[in-house]
């Protein structure tokens, strides 16, 4: 079980990304389930809501095994902790307080977010 990135999930969807063969051996590596954050998952269908295969894309995640997650009771308080604490973006600290949360890495393409995931001992592989 790891907690996908927006990154990640956007390169296996779209195969002219420069991620995408890279994104693809991740999944393979690592077996469902992928736990992604709601706002994580919003991100990744803002593209397919504008072409209106947002729904058929959601089905699609579900279908290899992405699961939506939230980061537990206190996710107000941990958000922004980890965001003061780590200077992220709100979307990429959404990611780590998710892989907090269930105490799994992550994956992510995202060098800053790679970085302190790292050095938090929840990141999967650097790419």
């Amino acid at each position: 079980m790891i907690v996908l990135d927006a990154s990640v999930a956007i390169a296996f969807l779209n195969q002219h990304d420069a991620h995408h063969g890279a994104a693809v051996e991740l999944l393979k590596r690592y077996p469902p389930q992928y736990l992604m954050h709601p706002l994580t998952l919003a991100e990744v269908l803002v593209g397919p809501a504008l072409l209106g295969i947002d729904s058929t894309v959601l089905r699609d995640l579900r279908s290899i095994g992405v699961e939506q997650v939230g980061a537990g009771p206190d996710e107000a308080l941990q958000l922004a902790r980890l965001r003061a604490t780590h200077r992220l973006k709100m979307p990429d600290t959404c990611v780590l307080a998710a892989a907090q949360h269930h105490g799994v890495p992550l994956a992510t393409f995202d060098e800053r977010l790679a970085a302190v995931a790292s050095a938090s001992g929840l990141l999967v592989d650097a790419f």
